[in-house]
């Protein structure tokens, strides 16, 4: 976009909303267009000038979007999010007033996604303020489902009429949302919505990709493994092969989903997508060294609790004990092996604290994950484990 003074650009909005160009106008209420960066379109009370050249319903949306960037430049994120977020509201009304219309969706699309990022900077800015923690987010979710509820509500059936096709945009809106203010549990409803939609498949790939690889860490969240492989395999194998930082983002869930399915990533594929912190957790994991799997879990904590996976990749330490009884068992090459023989080797590196009765507890979950086949006899205190492929093998990702 070149220089344009502030009236010419109202004649463009103008002309564009009663030209129903909904991707023009939405451009030109973005606070990431370029416009926004220029001074003389930070005005205080615009009313006056705007009203020249403006019309119902454009008019009031334009006002607020002006007041917004000069609440920006002057640094008040409280101000600009409250502004935004009438904005929006205003809008909502205007786009359920469209009975018959969709054609303003990439307007909400861009309202939307601006109310988000002004609400986590209004966020940060009473950080300070001793107010509760994400309720800025949380009145931006509220916005959201407004626009939500309007595109869920037309029942119109022909996919180029019904508002209902944006609705997985705000859908991934409201995940980023709730997964910040750690509201899991309001994400179901949203997933039943889309899961039942008819234009399921008629979404694009950008914003299936982004639905699947939030229900897939949902479901990885929930101990639904299997979901979760499917969601967030999806979501890696569609996403650009250029798009190297997403790739890597959703590595980060997708390799302790894998292992914990029995499949073991390639040193190769960890490099190549900058998630090596994950490559001497599974060397740990593949020796069944539980004193390494330990010294990692501390080493790489702040990163793992920071990515939200410390829990999972906590529960990859089956496997490890999986491995090192598998080694017990080719040492002493039998298919009776004392309990105590495991436990001997679990102080050995370090767990200490462990006793027979907990030892057979591990071999216990073991057998019912069927990461062992076989049986406790207690009353022998030992594994008895089948002659036919006892510890069925880990398969490798690559």
């Amino acid at each position: 976009m070149t220089f344009m003074s502030v009236a010419h650009y109202l004649q463009l909005v103008e002309r564009y909303w009663r030209s129903q160009d909904g991707a023009k106008v939405a451009s030109f209420l973005s606070l990431r267009h370029e416009h926004a960066g220029y001074a003389n379109y930070h005005i205080e009370s615009p009313e006056g000038i705007v009203e020249r050249f403006l019309t119902a319903p454009i008019d009031e949306l334009v006002i607020l979007h002006l007041k917004c960037l000069f609440a920006i430049s002057q640094s008040d994120y409280l101000s600009a999010y409250n502004i935004q977020s009438n904005l929006t509201q205003t809008f909502t009304k205007i786009l359920q007033s469209q009975k018959e219309e969709n054609w303003s969706l990439p307007i909400m699309y861009v309202l939307c996604l601006d109310l988000r990022l002004l609400a986590q900077l209004a966020e940060n800015q009473r950080s300070g303020i001793n107010e509760k923690p994400g309720e800025m987010l949380e009145k931006a979710a509220e916005c959201l489902m407004g626009c939500f509820r309007v595109c869920a509500a037309d029942n119109r059936s022909a996919e180029e009429d019904t508002k209902r096709i944006g609705m997985l945009a705000l859908v991934n809106q409201l995940f980023k949302v709730y997964f910040r203010i750690n509201k899991l549990h309001l994400c179901k409803p949203l997933i039943r919505a889309i899961e039942s939609s008819p234009f399921k498949e008629s979404f694009s790939l950008s914003q299936q990709i982004t639905y699947r690889y939030f229900v897939g860490r949902k479901a990885m969240f929930d101990s639904d493994y299997k979901v979760a492989d499917e969601y967030l395999t999806y979501a890696f194998e569609n996403c650009h092969k250029l798009s190297k930082k997403n790739k890597t983002l959703i590595l980060i869930y997708l390799v302790p989903v894998k292992m914990l399915l029995g499949y073991i990533p390639s040193k190769e594929v960890l490099e190549k997508y900058d998630v090596i912190q994950l490559w001497d957790l599974v060397q740990a994991v593949c020796q069944g060294n539980l004193k390494a799997f330990d010294e990692i879990m501390e080493k790489h904590e702040t990163f793992f609790i920071k990515c939200g996976i410390y829990l999972i990749v906590d529960k990859l330490k089956i496997i490890a004990y999986r491995n090192l009884f598998k080694k017990v068992y080719l040492i002493l090459n039998t298919h009776q092996i004392p309990i105590e023989a495991l436990q001997t080797a679990l102080v050995y590196l370090g767990q200490t604290d462990v006793d027979l009765d907990e030892t057979e507890c591990i071999v216990a979950n073991l057998i019912y994950e069927g990461k062992i086949k076989g049986y406790i006899s207690h009353q022998h205190r030992k594994v008895v484990v089948s002659k036919q492929n006892p510890f069925p093998p880990l398969t490798s990702l690559s």
